[in-house]
C-alpha cells in the first residue's frame, strides 16, 4: 500500500483541480431549464470512470436522467463491492447569500466551496481518486467493484428501484459502499450504522375560484391560508409529539446500549445551539438532542405558499394555501403506512369549508445496520488509516432511501462511509467540502478496498443486520 498512498499524496493539487471542474457543471435535477447540463455532467462522469481505468463504462437511459455504471472485475476470488453515489445537485437558492459563485469553485481556509462539494460530487470524486490510484501504481484492485451513479438523489431517486429490480444478477455483490453521508464533527471521523426514512407530501388547500377583496367578502367564506394554519398546528403537540394515529405505533425502541453509546460522543448541546442560530432547542420528551435527530421520527413543515408576500399592502383572501410536509421515520415504520395514516388524519381534520387535495410526493424506508458486522469494522480500521485515530459510530437524521432498496431487492449490506461535515451547508449556500478531509478520504477509501479484499470466507458473508 505504500506505493499508492504515496501516489495519492503527490497528486493532491491535481484533484483539487480536477474536482474543480467536476464542481463546475450545474447539475441541478429539479430544475427542467439544467436538462442539458445534468446530462453533460453525467457524460463527464463517464469519462473520468474511463479515465482512471474502469471497464465497460456506459450510460443508461431511464425515463429521467441518465445512470453511469462501471466495473473492474478482475480480483478472482475477492469479495465484490458495489459502490452507489450521485452526479446531480441541489438549487442554488437564494443565490444572493453565496460568497462565491455556486458553480466557480472557489477554495478559501483548506476547504473547497461550490454546490456540490459535500453532497455528492466530492465523496464519488473521492473514491475515483482511490481506484485511479490502485490502478496506476499496481494495475489491479483487492476488492472488485461495481459502481451505479444515478442523476436523480436530489428528487427523489424515481428512477433508481425500478433500474435496480431489472438488474438483479448485473448488480450482484458482497456489500455496498455509500460515501454521502457527514462525519459526526469536525475532527471526530465515524461510521453511520442508522439512516431515517421519509414521506413527503404537498397539501393544497382552495377556498374559492380566485383570491377575494377582504373589504368585500371578508366574513362570507373561509380563508384557505388560516385553515392551512390550523390544520398544521393539529399536527404536533405542544411537546413535539406528533399527533397522526398510530403514528409512533411501529417505532422502534432505543436500546440501553445504543443510549449509553450516544452520551459518550463528543457532543456539546450549548454548542450545537449557537452554532445553529436557534434562541433554545426544541424537541420530544424524554430525549436527548442526538436521540431525537437520529432514531426518533418528526413531522416538518418545509414551506408554506399563500396569498401576497411583496412589499406593501394588498388586501386579499387567497384563493389558495399550499404547504410541503415531511416526515422522518425510523425503523420499523414503514413509508405506505405512516402515509396512509397521515392522509386519513389530514382529511379528518381539514373542513368542509375548503377543498383539499393531497399529493404523496417521494419518500424512503429508514434503514440500520448492526455495528459489529465484518464490513462495519473493515471499514472502521480504514477510516483510522485514513485519518489517524478509530472513528466513532452514530446514526444519521437524514435519509438515502436506496439504502433500504439495496438490502430489501439485492439482500446486501451496506457501509456508509461518509466524510463531509455537519456544517458545510450540502443543501443551503457556501456548501463546501473540507480538503482535509476529501485527501485523508481518498486514503481511507483506498484502504477499505484492501481490507475488504482481505475479508474471505465466513467473514465475508456474515449477517449484516437488517433495516
Amino acid at each position: 500500500m505504500n506505493t499508492i498512498i504515496d501516489f495519492i499524496h503527490t497528486n493532491r493539487d491535481r484533484y483539487i483541480d480536477e474536482l474543480k471542474a467536476y464542481l463546475a457543471i450545474p447539475s441541478i435535477s429539479a430544475l427542467p431549464e439544467h436538462a442539458a447540463d445534468v446530462r453533460r455532467c453525467a457524460e463527464w462522469t463517464a469519462e473520468e470512470m474511463r479515465r482512471v481505468g474502469l471497464d465497460h463504462v456506459q450510460l443508461y437511459e431511464t425515463p429521467g436522467n441518465p445512470i453511469v455504471c462501471g466495473e473492474w472485475l478482475k480480483a478472482e476470488g475477492a469479495p465484490t463491492i458495489l459502490f452507489y453515489g450521485h452526479y446531480d445537485v441541489q438549487p442554488v437558492d437564494p443565490i444572493e447569500l453565496w460568497e462565491s459563485p455556486p458553480f466557480e469553485a472557489m477554495v478559501r481556509s483548506g476547504e473547497i466551496y461550490a454546490r456540490g462539494a459535500a453532497d455528492d460530487k466530492g465523496q464519488v470524486f473521492m473514491h475515483l481518486k482511490a481506484i485511479e490510484a490502485h490502478l496506476r501504481q499496481t494495475s489491479r484492485l483487492p476488492v472488485n467493484m461495481k459502481i451505479i451513479l444515478e442523476g436523480e438523489e436530489e428528487v427523489g431517486s424515481e428512477s433508481l428501484d425500478a433500474f435496480i429490480r431489472d438488474r438483479r444478477d448485473e448488480l450482484s455483490a458482497d456489500v455496498v459502499v455509500i460515501s454521502d453521508s457527514p462525519m459526526f464533527d469536525r475532527g471526530v471521523p465515524s461510521i453511520c450504522y442508522g439512516l431515517r426514512g421519509l414521506t413527503y407530501f404537498q397539501i393544497d388547500l382552495r377556498g374559492t375560484a380566485s383570491d377575494l377583496h377582504s373589504g368585500s367578502f371578508g366574513g362570507a367564506v373561509a380563508n384557505p391560508a388560516f385553515v392551512l394554519s390550523q390544520v398544521l398546528a393539529q399536527m404536533k403537540d405542544r411537546g413535539g409529539r406528533v399527533k397522526v394515529p398510530g403514528f409512533y405505533d411501529a417505532v422502534r425502541p432505543l436500546r440501553d446500549e445504543e443510549r449509553a453509546e450516544f452520551k459518550k460522543l463528543p457532543f456539546n448541546e450549548k454548542h450545537y445551539r449557537t452554532e445553529l442560530g436557534a434562541p433554545k432547542l426544541f424537541g420530544e420528551r424524554d430525549y436527548t438532542t442526538l436521540e431525537r435527530v437520529w432514531a426518533r421520527p418528526t413531522f416538518e413543515v418545509n414551506g408554506l405558499q399563500s396569498g401576497f408576500t411583496g412589499d406593501g399592502a394588498k388586501t386579499v383572501i387567497p384563493a389558495t394555501a399550499t404547504a410541503k410536509v415531511s416526515m422522518r421515520l425510523v425503523p420499523d415504520q414503514e413509508p405506505d403506512t405512516i402515509a396512509k395514516q397521515f392522509e386519513d388524519y389530514l382529511r379528518k381534520v381539514t373542513p368542509k369549508t375548503v377543498a383539499l387535495t393531497i399529493t404523496r410526493m417521494h419518500g424512503g424506508r429508514p434503514w440500520m445496520t448492526e455495528f459489529d458486522n465484518p464490513y462495519v469494522q473493515a471499514a472502521a480500521r480504514a477510516v483510522e488509516r485514513g485519518f489517524g485515530q478509530q472513528p466513532v459510530f452514530n446514526r444519521e437524521g437524514g435519509s438515502i432511501p436506496v439504502v433500504a432498496t439495496f438490502q430489501e431487492v439485492l439482500d446486501l449490506p451496506s457501509v456508509l462511509f461518509g466524510i463531509g461535515l455537519p456544517d458545510e451547508n450540502a443543501h443551503a449556500p457556501n456548501e463546501r467540502l473540507d480538503l482535509g478531509n476529501f485527501h485523508n478520504g481518498i486514503i481511507a477509501s483506498a484502504y477499505l478496498y484492501d481490507e475488504i479484499g482481505r475479508l474471505t470466507g465466513h467473514a465475508a458473508t456474515a449477517e449484516s443486520g437488517g433495516g
